[in-house]
């Protein structure tokens, strides 16, 4: 450059350095492109690696994967009037499809609390009974903690739960009318044509605060002081129980929403759940005959008592947190509720593949 400089002419001199600007400019965004480029080819590879490891794994896996599966028990500990029938109606219908096995645990005179040496016994038949895995259970049966019996591997606890005005209003109508599920099974209070209101008013036992106290003590457990009705204590290990012992309570209110996440979480016994729950005939099978709504006085009266406060503290608690999951799960358009896709990668996987 400086013989150019000596023998060229300044204003030869300027355009030559333009010139030479202007490639290094040029040479420079190449440069960057090639960066880019490769950057871009790297991110590809790295990608595809992903999904090579991913396909292996799954090849690997498959089989592993469906010996875990078909070990899966679930746990459906239904509270009474909650649309409970309904839903396990779709369990049922869809078992055989999905190849798992459905159980009733049927306890005397519906007693929730077992024994101990019956916990001992079911905690042994749901982990041991190889036979009947994979497996769906359902019952009337409070929560019970199988890390107190040494299992490394605890079971699924699913649950539905209901405002607790409206779950006592069913059962106290169930029992003396029955409903269409069983038209000519004779009601434990058959006869009684006292209306909910009537009760109320009177001060009856049936519709009395203290028939509130269940939906909090089929989540609080086998404890003692679960069942000590208006039990503060019972109140949040319901809640601890709901947040870390259950992997999804839905609401009667909003079943729908609960099945979906359900089917998506757990296809290997819910695929299918969604449709037959919007077209089959048994998702909403059993009503209670002869239901007459409360009046405003009657609901009054009842959320005077710190009972119904507590019961309706867990509930809120409950739907609450069903809302915040579902948030996350699902999203609605034109009407219709949708699942969202799956929202992680995984990337920087060391140490390289060869």
């Amino acid at each position: 450059m400086g013989f150019l400089r000596l023998k060229m002419p300044p204003k030869f001199q300027l355009v030559a350095l333009l010139a030479f600007a202007i490639v290094m400019i040029f040479l420079e965004n190449q440069i960057q492109k090639l960066e880019e480029s490769r950057g871009k080819l790297e991110r590809a590879i790295a990608r595809h690696e992903v999904r090579e490891i991913e396909q292996r794994h799954i090849q690997e896996g498959a089989k592993e994967a469906l010996v875990k599966e078909d070990d899966l028990v679930v746990i459906y500990n239904r509270v009474p009037k909650t649309a409970s029938t309904s839903f396990t109606n779709i369990a049922y219908d869809l078992c055989n499809k999905n190849h798992y096995h459905v159980l009733h645990i049927n306890t005397t005179k519906n007693n929730p609390v077992m024994s101990l040496q019956d916990q001992v016994r079911f905690v042994k038949n749901v982990t041991l009974w190889k036979e009947m895995k994979p497996a769906f259970y359902h019952g009337h049966v409070s929560f019970l903690d199988f890390t107190k019996f040494g299992v490394k591997k605890k079971p699924v606890y699913i649950n539905v739960i209901r405002d607790p005005i409206e779950r006592l209003v069913s059962y106290y109508y169930f029992l003396r009318f029955g409903d269409d599920y069983r038209p000519g099974l004779r009601r434990r209070k058959q006869g009684d044509k006292k209306t909910f209101d009537d009760c109320v008013a009177a001060g009856g036992s049936d519709c009395a605060p203290e028939k509130l106290w269940l939906q909090i003590p089929f989540f609080c457990g086998h404890y003692f002081e679960c069942w000590s009705i208006g039990s503060k204590w019972a109140l949040e290990q319901a809640k601890y129980n709901l947040v870390n012992e259950y992997m999804l309570v839905g609401v009667t209110e909003e079943l729908e929403d609960f099945v979906m996440m359900l089917e998506a979480a757990l296809p290997r016994f819910f695929k299918g759940a969604t449709e037959l729950y919007r077209t089959g005939k048994k998702s909403h099978l059993r009503k209670t005959s002869e239901k007459k709504p409360p009046t405003k006085e009657s609901i009054a009266r009842l959320q005077q008592s710190d009972i119904w406060k507590m019961e309706n503290e867990f509930y809120e608690f409950a739907l609450e947190q069903f809302q915040y999951v579902r948030a996350h799960a699902v999203r609605e358009k034109d009407g219709e509720l949708y699942l969202l896709a799956q929202n992680f990668i995984y990337e920087k996987i060391y140490p390289k593949t060869t």
